[in-house]
């Protein structure tokens, strides 16, 4: 299901998707207001270019994330590689508030597969995430009924997303894993340091969301000033006084690796990912978004970028250097649980 411009990528259990993905997160009403039609002008870009690998999830808007998506499978589903999720529940006040709340028991698992698949108006859908773990309920018995969903037809592989190694493993004794998705960027690597190297051990892919590190890179976040209408400091201890400075920081050395290479400083933080999967040995596919068709040609441009040997020493250097946690919760991420 990719177009010959664009590389194709093997994740795990046989998985093949187009080397860069779409987020489709970006086209929610979190991030502002959003425009249907000119949403779905994105995401048919998005096929048109190659990029045929969509990522959304029934939190998504309510699930009006998937009402649109549904609209793009109607006229285009053979095209697409469609990945959604479950298991993030509770009203988005609550979340946003930190009460963060999980749902992994085979009841809610069966039917929130048919909820989604009644949204995006199809029958079945490629890739199949548990959101977030449901520490009340054994991964087992979350991945068996997922795997009740492959047999029945409704589910082609399972992805899982924010786990630990352990949970990983644990999994895969049940059911091939397809792929982990996780925060993966130069800003946030702790999943460097066990669940990536057991995906690679084990044959499981890894989708990076928020690859170009949640705002740094698109402008949003220039400056303290750009905090003060949001709750980024609370949720997030990296743009919190003290911490946000030397993140900055990072910036200025992408942008000056993508000065040198002639690209975008986006381009530069994909390639940099792209060369970090190959050295720990995982298939790796980003997922991106954005609301603008032009961002997803920009992406793609990340796949002809060549970095040296000295950039790359540089941009590991900045990461290294990055401060403060990617989420203040832990626990709601793999970094609490490992």
């Amino acid at each position: 299901m990719t177009n010959a411009s664009v590389p194709a990528v093997t994740l795990g259990d046989g998985l093949t998707v187009s080397a860069i993905g779409f987020g489709a997160m970006a086209l929610t009403h979190v991030y502002g207001e959003a425009d249907d039609t000119e949403s779905l002008a994105t995401l048919n870009r998005c096929v048109d270019l190659g990029v045929t690998f969509i990522d959304t999830a029934n939190i998504y808007g309510g699930g009006s994330n998937e009402t649109l998506i549904a609209k793009l499978l109607a006229d285009r589903r053979d095209e697409v590689t469609l990945a959604t999720k479950f298991g993030i529940v509770g009203n988005p006040a609550d979340r946003a508030g930190g009460k963060l709340a999980a749902r992994g028991d085979a009841a809610y698992v069966r039917q929130s597969i048919d909820e989604s698949l009644q949204r995006l108006q199809t029958d079945v859908v490629d890739l199949y995430y548990m959101h977030r773990r449901d520490r009340d309920v054994a991964i087992e018995e979350t991945v068996g009924a997922m795997a009740e969903l492959v047999a029945a037809g409704k589910v082609r592989h399972l992805g899982l997303s924010e786990v630990t190694a352990d949970e990983l493993r644990a999994a895969v004794a049940v059911h091939p894993i397809a792929a982990v998705q996780s925060e993966w960027s130069i800003w946030s690597r702790d999943v460097e340091g066990k669940v990536v190297p057991a995906a690679a051990e084990l044959g499981v892919g890894f989708v990076p969301y928020s690859p170009l590190g949640r705002g740094f890179l698109t402008g949003t976040i220039r400056s303290a000033a750009d905090l003060s209408a949001t709750d980024f400091r609370r949720r997030m201890p990296r743009y919190a006084d003290g911490a946000l400075d030397a993140n900055l920081a990072v910036v200025e050395v992408v942008k000056s690796v993508a000065e040198q290479q002639d690209a975008t400083p986006a381009q530069v933080a994909l390639a940099w990912l792209r060369y970090r999967a190959d050295a720990l040995r995982v298939a790796s596919v980003p997922i991106p978004g954005t609301r603008r068709a032009a961002r997803v040609e920009e992406n793609l441009g990340s796949l002809s970028v060549t970095l040296t040997a000295e950039q790359l020493d540089a941009l590991d250097a900045a990461g290294a250097a990055v401060s403060g946690n990617r989420f203040a919760d832990l626990s709601w991420v793999s970094a609490g649980r490992e």
